[in-house]
């Protein structure tokens, strides 16, 4: 993770996107796009496990809007999270729709090797599998309390708020690990994958 992720706030975060629409400055894109990258890849990734083709299209097609659409951003009715991830949740119903479904990575030739038992859809049990191991071997490289809040939320399907009334922690903590896991996580998995 670079030094940018580790320090940038909402503040600078924001002053960022209004010198892309004031000055079209590179240097400023240069750091939202270091910055939300690997967010938005995680985000698409947690909605479509294993579409790592559909996770980079998403981060160019977002990044290519903030640059496009930066004039429009108002702080006073969003922080530039919620406004970035509106356009990522605006984009991936767009690709959804524009192509009905996603391409995989999964090689035809490895396909067989790896195959269990006869489903349906052998190519996304494949993918699934291979995703759920590079999720299993990332977890277990957390820090204890960032995988145990993801545990909570993801595989016990609890809200952030109950897993910090069960954990006794404040609700913004909950958040902070639950964000921090999932970089770090998604920074794992690609690792994997390379």
């Amino acid at each position: 993770m670079s030094a940018v992720n580790a320090i940038i706030d909402v503040k600078e975060l924001q002053q960022l996107i209004e010198l892309v629409a004031r000055d079209r400055d590179q240097q400023a894109f240069s750091q939202l796009f270091e910055h939300y990258a690997p967010l938005i890849r995680a985000y698409s990734l947690a909605r479509e496990p294993g579409a790592y083709l559909v996770a980079d299209e998403l981060v160019q097609e977002v990044l290519v809007k903030l640059w496009n659409k930066a004039h429009l951003y108002n702080s006073a009715k969003a922080n530039a999270n919620t406004w970035i991830f509106t356009l990522a949740r605006n984009c991936r119903i767009d690709y959804l729709r524009r192509n009905g479904r996603y391409a995989t990575e999964v090689d035809p030739e490895d396909l067989y090797d790896s195959l269990e038992d006869d489903s349906a859809d052998p190519f996304e049990a494949t993918q699934q599998k291979k995703t759920a191991q590079k999720v299993r071997e990332g977890l277990k490289q957390l820090p204890v309390e960032q995988s145990q809040v993801l545990a909570k939320v993801y595989l016990e399907g609890k809200t952030q708020q109950e897993t910090a009334g069960e954990l006794n922690l404040p609700l913004g903590t909950v958040k902070s690990r639950v964000r921090l896991a999932l970089q770090k996580l998604e920074i794992l998995i690609r690792g994997y994958g390379q």
